[in-house]
């Protein structure tokens, strides 16, 4: 029963701000500050979920400038918890197919978000390349998931060189943000589904590092969120278990 009615609670509230959104972006449409607005709208889903997100930012984490982001994609809880964390003006990459979700798709455009499509290799690369021009027009960062596909409980998987390419181009600094476990953390008839940490690192300077270790640069990165997300999972199962005595 609980199930059924998150599930009630979280298309209805998830149709209302797409709607919602849409208008509201017509007044500026693809203006990238609406990514991190209608980012924390759905991170509100949380406690609908049953969870707690504590969210960690550098204490300058507003003044960082352009970025590329990189993040953890575990699974569609995504959404409610790394969603909170992220700063405007930030918009992300993602598959050209996403537009066709309905009412999401248009509210995913219209928010600025830059679509690819990963069946054409040469349009992936020009995309690539569209980043480091956007980089270089405007202040604007990007999040980016370099695993390029959900883990879905395997762990850190390893990272694509995409958003290491476009940074050392672009000559800005990559953002790590770890997101602790979720994976089978979540039962929807639960009502309790505990703690998640979702901790935004300081920013990695790229300028040293050239085109020639972008593989380096992408293992070092993911060496740094490996042990960060170790570090959040035990602090997470710690504190949980102290919860419960």
């Amino acid at each position: 029963m609980l199930s059924i009615l998150r599930l009630i609670v979280v298309v209805i509230y998830s149709i209302l701000v797409c709607v919602f959104g849409c208008i509201y972006c017509l007044f500026s449409p693809r203006n990238p500050k609406h990514v991190a607005t209608f980012g924390h709208m759905f991170g509100r889903l949380a406690p609908v979920f049953g969870l707690k997100v504590e969210r960690r930012l550098p204490p300058d984490a507003a003044n960082f400038g352009n970025a590329i982001y990189i993040a953890n994609h575990q699974n569609n809880y995504d959404m409610v918890t790394a969603s909170s964390i992220v700063q405007p003006p930030t918009v992300t990459v993602g598959k050209k197919s996403l537009v066709w979700i309905p009412f999401f798709g248009l509210l995913y455009w219209l928010t600025g978000n830059l679509l690819i499509d990963r069946n054409n290799r040469s349009r992936a690369h020009s995309t690539i390349a569209a980043v480091v021009d956007q980089f270089k027009k405007r202040r604007i960062s990007i999040w980016m998931f370099p695993e390029g596909t959900r883990s879905r409980g395997r762990g850190l998987l390893p990272f694509k060189t995409g958003a290491f390419h476009a940074a050392i181009a672009a000559g800005v600094p990559i953002i790590p943000v770890c997101v602790s476990n979720t994976s089978n953390k979540i039962k929807l008839n639960r009502l309790n589904n505990g703690l998640v940490i979702v901790e935004m690192l300081p920013p990695i300077d790229t300028r040293n590092w050239s085109k020639d270790q972008v593989r380096d640069l992408a293992a070092y990165c993911r060496e740094i969120m490996a042990a960060k997300i170790a570090e959040l999972d035990q602090e997470v199962a710690e504190r949980e278990a102290a919860e419960k005595r």
